[in-house]
């Protein structure tokens, strides 16, 4: 059988795109899948300080700052930086206080409009911070066990200065907070499989250690102040290493957040957090880019072979290679991190998914700064 030119430069298209596809798969995300963990646990626990911004919060603290303030854990601090609030945030805050010595109040009674986002808040929050080993999270988190701070602090050794946990979201009826979940879930598996390869590129706010020391080192987030995010992936990707950098997955580790309930609302987070990505380092951009352009090459390609109806043999053991590779690779992450029923939802969505990332994400990069709210 003779093939015309077009026949030869699709196989072609489609045979390096499953390549890369199966590099990424088998090169990178099986680290996090078949993860065991064999590095040695502290059993000396340093003194925490854990760091949050918050602003106009009262109902997220009332809910989910009981759970920081009991933690299993000797020796931690909970310090709370209230920006400029004009709810019940700072009653709330000062009535905490009276109960537990732990928590540090922080307040900032103007808005300092000039800057973007919950950097400068968090920026005060590290320096009022007390001790060197710093626990990030948000006032809409919480974390599934007393244990939380026990966990982080018990991965840092002399060598490690970055810890990255995992941050999830709740689990609520609706295909948007499948959506919500199922990104996440991506997220967290390439930035955990990328540190597990000795590449660490980001972390999330959500769930994120690291020293006060290297904080100041690196200057905290002057690099980017002209951005509302990145106060997590950005500063990781400055500053973190394979050899400082150490993951925390366990099942007692992770923290939990409420989802977005409109789309509108997803959209503008998830455009807000696409905007770091531009100041990534190049070999990250490449990286990350690589993984969505291969993925985009792949299924356009069977589309346009599957209508000019050649070479169905060759697209159905390409489709199934890959899936094979993703169901295996994704189930076993997913089971980590308890959440197998979105398995069978990516099975969909992937192809949807792609579209509307690269959709935001080109918006994304092109948009002007979105101001935390």
């Amino acid at each position: 059988m003779d093939f015309n030119p077009l026949q030869i430069t699709l196989i072609s298209l489609l045979s390096l795109a499953l390549l890369v596809q199966l590099i990424y798969y088998w090169g990178i995300f099986v680290r996090l899948a078949f993860y065991k963990d064999e590095q040695t646990v502290s059993t000396d626990l340093p003194p925490v300080s854990l760091v949050m911004a918050a602003r106009n919060e009262y109902h997220h603290l009332r809910k989910n700052l009981p759970s920081l303030l009991n933690q299993d854990y000797p020796d931690y601090e909970v310090v709370v930086v209230n920006h400029a609030s004009d709810d019940e945030t700072a009653d709330y805050l000062k009535e905490m206080q009276q109960r537990y010595p732990r928590l540090k109040v922080v307040n900032i009674e103007r808005d300092l409009n000039f800057f973007h986002g919950k950097k400068f808040p968090l920026s005060i929050g590290i320096k009022s911070a007390s001790n060197d080993i710093l626990l990030l999270t948000d006032a809409d988190c919480a974390p599934v066990s007393k244990q939380w701070v026990k966990k982080m602090a018990s991965r840092y050794d002399d060598s490690t200065e970055i810890v990255l946990g995992v941050g999830l979201y709740s689990k609520e009826k609706g295909l948007l907070n499948r959506v919500v979940r199922y990104d996440t879930f991506l997220v967290a598996m390439q930035y955990l499989s990328y540190a597990l390869a000795g590449m660490p590129y980001m972390g999330v706010g959500r769930n994120l250690s690291y020293r006060k020391n290297l904080f100041f080192r690196n200057k905290g987030f002057i690099s980017h102040y002209d951005l509302s995010s990145g106060d997590d992936d950005l500063f990781i990707n400055q500053t973190a290493k394979a050899q400082n950098t150490r993951i925390e997955i366990s099942p007692d580790s992770i923290v939990y957040s409420e989802p977005k309930h409109h789309w509108n609302d997803w959209f503008i987070q998830k455009r807000r957090h696409l905007s770091a990505g531009k100041k990534y380092k190049t070999r990250f951009k490449i990286l990350l880019g690589g993984y969505n352009l291969s993925l985009g090459i792949f299924y356009l390609t069977i589309i346009l072979l599957l209508i000019k109806s050649t070479f169905i043999l060759v697209l159905l053991g390409a489709l199934s290679l890959r899936l094979f590779s993703r169901i295996l690779i994704q189930y076993k992450i997913l089971k980590r991190l308890e959440d197998q029923q979105l398995l069978l939802f990516s099975l969909w969505w992937e192809p949807v998914y792609m579209l509307l990332y690269t959709f935001m994400g080109i918006i994304g990069l092109m948009s002007k700064t979105v101001k935390w709210k």
